[in-house]
């Protein structure tokens, strides 16, 4: 179960928490711009939009989580267990779950290029290896002026305009975004009191605006308070204003460990990114380690044909003053 988030001040900034109740050995990954994607049904791009992405690399193959082009279009994707993908379809363009995320990212500049050229998309069933099955999944796709919301289901390819630039889990996205009236009373605003003229009522604690905001883990209460969140949010336009303001939000529907059970596994926010888009720099923090750590696109040889990898940052890193 995951929360992703577009957020724009001065600069466009764009991430995810990844909530999981395991790691795979996540790792920071960089895609040059000549680096050469082999696609199992399409011919393979040999020259590309450079990448950087949070995945892990399977036969020297980048399977991203989420990730940001060079020229600031960005794709995270989600679980969603409600998708449902195809057999080949030759008057198609064939793409693989795994694939996608690289193929709009290695082709595309904007939201817009992005919708032209999924309309030709048909994602497909293949499997990335017999030990990994096909991740179901859906994606939020954004730039720095709009954000769009891809699934695959039961009647084909959906695009949705995403005004909430928010995006959880289940259930379908016209559904978490239909749900959002059930809160429309909800303010950052003292209350005012509608409930019966016969009633004297005391506003006696701040926040009482948005009493009836979900608290809980679920995926459709999370999009219910990061939308409220985000879009409540009051920031400045520096950097550091931005990037802190960016992990509040995320962090208001963090997963902490004990919460949700999987198993005899509990789920817990793995790691939250926040990319800014328009500068190339990718900022993150893991479960142990709260520090922000940041790798920089732009400080690399972008026109490299191999994958440049860094480690996640996972041990706690404290700041002693004294």
């Amino acid at each position: 179960m995951c929360t992703s988030i577009s957020f724009k001040t001065k600069a466009h900034y764009f991430g995810r928490n990844l909530d999981m109740e395991c790691s795979f050995d996540e790792k920071v990954i960089i895609v040059g711009r000549n680096f050469p994607f082999g696609f199992r049904h399409l011919e393979p791009m040999f020259s590309h939009f450079a990448i950087m992405g949070i995945g892990i690399v399977e036969e020297n193959f980048p399977l991203y989580y989420e990730a940001v082009n060079e020229k600031g279009l960005a794709v995270s994707g989600l679980r969603f267990t409600s998708s449902v993908y195809n057999d080949i379809n030759v008057d198609k363009e064939n793409l693989c779950v795994f694939e996608l995320i690289p193929y709009v990212l290695g082709k595309c500049s904007n939201v817009n290029e992005a919708k032209e050229l999924l309309t030709d998309i048909n994602i497909v069933n293949t499997e990335f290896s017999e030990g990994l099955g096909t991740a179901q999944l859906h994606w939020m796709i954004s730039d720095k002026d709009s954000s769009i919301t891809v699934e695959c289901v039961q009647e084909g390819l959906k695009i949705y305009y995403n005004p909430a630039k928010v995006l959880t889990n289940n259930p379908e996205f016209p559904m978490q975004v239909f749900n959002l009236n059930n809160y429309m009373s909800l303010t950052a605003d003292e209350p005012v009191s509608k409930f019966s003229d016969e009633f004297e009522f005391n506003a006696y604690s701040r926040g009482m605006g948005a009493l009836g905001l979900p608290g809980d883990m679920s995926s459709v209460s999370r999009f219910v308070k990061a939308t409220f969140v985000l879009h409540n949010s009051v920031c400045g336009k520096s950097e550091d204003e931005s990037i802190s303001q960016f992990f509040h939000i995320l962090s208001s529907v963090s997963q902490q460990k004990g919460c949700v059970k999987v198993g005899d596994l509990y789920e817990k926010t793995v790691y939250s990114s926040c990319y800014n888009t328009d500068d190339g720099i990718l900022y993150y923090t893991t479960y142990n380690n709260s520090q922000i750590s940041a790798v920089t696109l732009h400080k690399e040889n972008l026109d490299r044909s191999d994958l440049i990898i860094y480690n996640l940052n996972k041990e706690q890193n404290i700041c002693f003053q004294n």
